[in-house]
């Protein structure tokens, strides 16, 4: 069996449908003939710039199905930070683990497989062709470079919810996914998750060699600090610590944290100097409904944010110091008039206030959607960085990695005085703070080995409140669809 004739991305990304039999079959609604388009380097960045756009383009014809911004937002929802507080919230069913992730015909395990895999199939075209394609070498090297950059993190973030969690202490030789390297391929089985990673990082120190010296155009584009970013995510869900603190160190060199201002101006701004990757979309491209600002922003006159507005878990909230910028983030008392809520048509606020509320993301204009997504940022960096020194027990450097970010975060934070299991537990607190709604509890809370424990979340009543660490539901199930259309090959997770 082989896969389907792959579809170049060229302006507007086509949406997947639940109902499709066809195995990691792409469609796109604007199209050229590969064998034209893929003949020159002109050809192959427009569809790089393709793929730089279905991060932020709907998928499945559903408005919650945001490209990466779901993928953000199902990780954080699905984790312990967020609280939800309407029963008619988009997300309700991922944030209850509720006939959701666990499901094989579901919509939660079909978006993000297929969504990572239409990633992978347009830069394997990439890949293929762009070395004969006409055009300059350093044309070339930055397209290759990107694809080779795109396909590893696309095989890291499903493998991560698919395989089983990564132990470097094992062999790791469950099943994991299936490689897709090259745009026309038999059906092969799925490879063990050490294999994956194995793919992942020699895709990424390809990315990082062909990356080295390339300028990108803006910062929605991949260079050689993002790859060393995802390599640092990489070495830290497989405990590779040393690994994880240079690539870290040397990810974040050239980026500034921003000041205190900046902080509260909305995190939607891909030109923020502390931005080293994100999703840029200008407003004659607004999505409306389909976007990642109509579920996360405050402002936003969305229905799900005016009955749900996103809030921080109350007992983490409670550990920020008063000092710290990041406390005026949420509204303890769910009453303060600085926090924005939607308008109507007329100027009334028709949003709920509720306590612990946020303000974190904002859109600039209130009647579009449009935001820039953060994808990655220096003081990610900066907690690999702490976090696997503490690891490795050199708690000086560990110290001063995690004092470089707390103090621009706090003009009152001085340099910790803990040690081993205290540091470690200073740093993954200040880690949940400062990516909150960023899409990163789940994967920390699998790497980790932690328990799932949200007894504090009122509005969950008998629903998923706990899991423990290791539990059969941390892994998402394999779409049922994907076994169908694959003959059998591709064999399912233990349900």
């Amino acid at each position: 069996m082989r896969l389907n004739k792959y579809i170049l991305f060229v302006a507007a990304f086509g949406m997947l449908t639940a109902c499709s039999k066809k195995y990691l079959d792409t469609k796109a609604t604007d199209r050229i003939a590969e064998d034209v388009a893929l003949t020159t380097t002109d050809g192959c960045w427009k569809l790089l710039n393709g793929v730089h756009r279905i991060l932020y383009s709907g998928q499945m014809g559903r408005q919650d199905k945001v490209g990466q911004g779901t993928n953000m937002m199902d990780m954080d929802i699905m984790g312990d930070d967020i609280t939800l507080n309407s029963t008619n919230d988009w997300f309700l069913y991922p944030y209850l683990w509720l006939n959701s992730h666990r499901n094989p015909t579901g919509a939660e395990p079909y978006f993000h497989y297929f969504f990572y895999y239409e990633i992978v199939n347009n830069v394997n075209l990439l890949i293929d062709n762009v070395k004969n394609a006409k055009g300059s070498d350093a044309d070339k090297n930055a397209i290759l470079g990107q694809a080779y950059a795109y396909r590893g993190w696309a095989y890291f973030q499903m493998v991560q919810l698919y395989g089983k969690r990564y132990d470097a202490n094992d062999n790791n030789t469950s099943a994991g996914l299936r490689i897709v390297l090259h745009s026309q391929e038999e059906v092969k089985p799925r490879s063990n998750v050490q294999a994956v990673y194995g793919q992942i990082n020699a895709d990424l120190d390809s990315a990082i060699y062909l990356l080295n010296g390339y300028s990108r155009a803006n910062r929605s584009h991949l260079d050689k600090s993002v790859a060393q970013g995802f390599k640092a995510r990489v070495a830290l869900a497989q405990q590779n610590w040393p690994v994880a603190a240079a690539m870290a160190a040397a990810a974040r060199t050239g980026y500034t944290l921003m000041d205190s201002v900046t902080y509260m101006s909305g995190f939607n701004d891909y030109k923020n100097p502390e931005w080293m990757w994100g999703s840029h979309q200008q407003e004659n491209q607004t999505t409306y409904f389909t976007s990642f600002f109509a579920y996360m922003s405050c402002n936003f006159p969305a229905q799900n944010i005016i009955s749900s507005p996103r809030a921080i878990q109350d007992s983490v909230y409670k550990l920020i110091r008063a000092t710290d910028v990041r406390w005026q983030l949420w509204d303890s008392t769910g009453s303060n008039p600085a926090f924005p809520v939607p308008l109507d048509a007329a100027g009334k606020e028709v949003g709920a206030r509720i306590k612990f509320m946020t303000r974190k993301f904002k859109v600039q204009n209130p009647e579009l959607s449009i935001g820039d997504v953060p994808l990655m940022r220096a003081s990610e960096m900066y907690l690999i960085e702490a976090e696997a020194y503490a690891h490795l027990n050199n708690t000086g450097a560990a110290r001063n990695a995690l004092y470089e970010l707390a103090k621009k975060r706090d003009a009152a934070y001085t340099l910790s005085t803990n040690t081993g299991t205290q540091l470690l537990d200073e740093i993954l607190l200040q880690r949940r703070i400062e990516l909150w709604g960023e899409g990163f509890r789940f994967y920390d809370l699998k790497r980790l080995n932690l328990p799932l424990d949200r007894h504090r979340h009122m509005f969950l009543t008998s629903y998923q409140k706990d899991v423990p660490a290791g539990d059969i539901k941390w892994q998402f199930v394999i779409p049922q669809s994907e076994i169908d259309a694959s003959g059998g090959v591709i064999q399912q997770n233990p349900l």
